[in-house]
């Protein structure tokens, strides 16, 4: 990309505004002094300034030190967002260790296989989430984890290995804060602190390893380019997703800002958050921004606190753009993937519709990104590549998986999003799908996102999702999902028609389904995976 076609959202030589910490655990303890009065989490009635925070961090990590937990050792959290995910993942990386989450929504199967991966030297854990009990899973654990050599309930007692959390928390008190300090003052910033397990659409997650650097780093990028003050965020999403230890957590932390903690997606609440805590910053997937959008109160909850609407993860409707813009004049859409850590490319006219709906943006001068093919040559503008990412930010690899870490970067380091795309004549970046999404039609390369995005103009429709099936014929043809809330039926001959005026004839599904549910992935997405399935 020529330097003419980028579009910064500020002059380059502009300093990132937020403060360059050593480790990311080092800013509750600087916000503390700096705006010793300011919020950092707000849930249900309880409301911690930093020093609250900095003190309840500082009371864990002494206890993991008491408790034999050491750099490089392993520990997991199962909650749902919630202040013990935000305290027990600070204290962790703060002396050395390795954090990563645990989704309340796994099953067994998924928990038994992320502690026995990781192996993790101590497990905090919740017994009852919502309406769940999992103590039988918390047992099963113990027994398929050896490694585990304790289990911190956060909310409940028990014997050996079982330990309730102020049991645990007081036996720190034999760790002093000489022995604290130094213990952080050995931490390597460039070493792993945190894992975080892809949603394993293909097959078993991988953990991407990311480190303090990178947390660092893409918070004071993200908070340069989208500026926000104060910073208000609502955090909804499950605490083993990079939204949100990364763009909702860390990226609230390093400018000092406050947290307002759900432990489940609940649009109502959310609209309720809105109003009364004077959110700034509000955002989601795209999905969970339409059922908002549909909730009866949208309409009269009152948006003026809020500086900025974002969205992540895929491409937003034209309809819900207009909804969002009439709350909210300021949008931005954007692009990143757990294996970068953070977003990478921004959309930056927030009254350009085409730019908002058809592309994910910029990339910004902070960060090394490139449209290429699978051996790394460049692709001219509008010829369609893989999104490539380059620089010290991005994840180290995968926890125990050399082989597929060294597939996932080229011969000269760039790393393989597996995105593919194009270079707008503006120089903005549109998705065009997934490089293992793309199938041949006939000989031709058929992209669903581009199908997908006419399908979605359609008046009826509110999402779709097109796969490749076989086909005796044309080796795989297009099968299109589609989402249509009201339930009505569109016969096939009209959703051909519509996708004909618009697209080549060997890009039109040959089978069509309609549906008032998708199957989804708990980050928001589309299980495509479920939908292959269910095509067979």
């Amino acid at each position: 990309m020529s330097a003419a076609k980028v579009r910064p959202h500020r002059p380059v030589a502009e300093a990132l505004r937020a403060p360059r910490l050593r480790l990311i655990s080092d800013y509750p303890r600087h916000w503390a002094a700096v705006a010793p009065e300011r919020e950092a989490v707000v849930f249900e009635g309880a409301r911690w300034r930093y020093q609250e925070l900095a003190d309840r961090v500082d009371r864990c990590a002494k206890a993991l030190l008491a408790a034999g937990v050491g750099r490089g050792d392993r520990v997991a959290t199962l909650s749902p967002p919630h202040p013990d995910f935000y305290v027990t993942f600070l204290a962790t990386v703060s002396i050395g260790a390795i954090w990563f989450g645990l989704n309340p929504r796994y099953q067994r199967r998924e928990l038994e296989y992320a502690v026995t991966d990781a192996s993790p030297k101590l497990v905090f854990a919740r017994t009852r989430i919502q309406d769940r009990d999992y103590r039988d899973e918390l047992a099963a654990m113990l027994e398929t984890g050896p490694s585990i050599e304790r289990m911190v309930l956060l909310d409940g007692d028990g014997a050996a290995p079982r330990q309730s959390y102020l049991d645990f928390l007081t036996a720190g008190a034999t760790i002093s804060d000489s022995d604290l300090a130094a213990a952080r003052a050995a931490v390597d910033p460039l070493a792993p602190c945190l894992i975080v397990y892809t949603s394993g659409t293909t097959g078993n997650p991988k953990g991407a390893l990311i480190n303090h650097h990178s947390l660092v780093y893409i918070g004071r990028v993200q908070n340069a380019t989208w500026r926000v003050d104060p910073h208000r965020v609502i955090n909804n999403l499950p605490i083993n997703h990079i939204g949100c230890v990364g763009d909702l957590t860390c990226d609230t932390l390093v400018p000092g800002g406050t947290l307002f903690f759900q432990e489940q997606f609940d649009p109502e609440a959310m609209l309720g958050l809105v109003q009364s805590e004077r959110i700034t910053l509000f955002g989601h997937v795209p999905t969970a921004l339409q059922l908002i959008a549909s909730t009866p109160t949208f309409d009269t909850t009152d948006f003026s606190s809020v500086q900025l609407i974002i969205w992540e993860g895929a491409a937003a409707p034209v309809d819900l753009i207009h909804r969002l813009r009439a709350k909210c004049p300021e949008l931005s859409n954007a692009y990143g993937m757990t294996e970068t850590v953070g977003c990478v490319t921004y959309t930056f006219d927030s009254d350009d519709l085409d730019v908002l709906a058809d592309s994910v943006g910029w990339p910004v001068p902070e960060f090394g990104v490139r449209i290429a093919t699978a051996d790394g040559a460049p692709r001219p503008s509008g010829e369609p590549g893989e999104i490539q990412v380059k620089g010290d930010f991005v994840t180290l690899g995968y926890w125990n998986r050399p082989e597929a870490t060294r597939e996932l970067f080229t011969a000269d380091g760039w790393l393989r999003t597996g995105d593919l795309a194009v270079e707008r004549p503006d120089g903005a970046y549109r998705l065009i799908g997934r490089l293992k999404e793309m199938f041949k039609s006939g000989g031709y390369n058929v992209y669903p996102r581009e199908i997908e995005q006419v399908l979605e103009t359609h008046p009826a429709v509110a999402m779709a999702a097109v796969i490749g099936v076989p086909d005796p014929l044309y080796q795989e043809v297009g099968h299109a999902f589609l989402l249509v809330p009201s339930g009505r039926a569109i016969p096939d001959d009209e959703l051909e028609r519509h996708c004909r005026a618009q697209l080549a004839n060997y890009k039109i599904p040959k089978r069509f389904t309609v549906s008032t549910e998708f199957p989804m992935l708990p980050i928001g997405k589309i299980d495509k995976q479920a939908l292959k399935r269910g095509a067979r």
